[in-house]
């Protein structure tokens, strides 16, 4: 499912405009990445937890020239599911 598919399940299931649902989408997802970026996490009881975790620097290789590399650390985000999210997928 693409962002459009789920702006018009959203507007059927609550029953508003698919420019409004839209509005909705995209707010609920400028909050999520705001607040990840600030280093806070979203939990949503029952859905899942939305985080960020720090990776280390490693050592690598370049495939191509089979050359070791340095990877630098860096913070990305990350996605747990809650346990009835994981219920329902089953």
């Amino acid at each position: 499912m693409n962002k459009k598919e789920l702006v018009g399940k959203l507007s059927e299931k609550i029953g508003v405009t698919k420019k409004d649902a839209g509005l909705f989408l995209d707010s609920f997802l400028e909050v999520v990445s705001d607040t990840l970026v600030s280093g806070e996490s979203v939990k949503l009881v029952g859905f899942g937890t939305f985080e960020t975790v720090k990776r280390e620097p490693r050592k690598g290789i370049n495939p191509q020239t089979k050359k070791p590399i340095k990877i630098p650390g860096r913070t990305v985000p990350k996605f747990k599911p809650g346990a009835e999210l994981k219920d329902r997928v089953k």
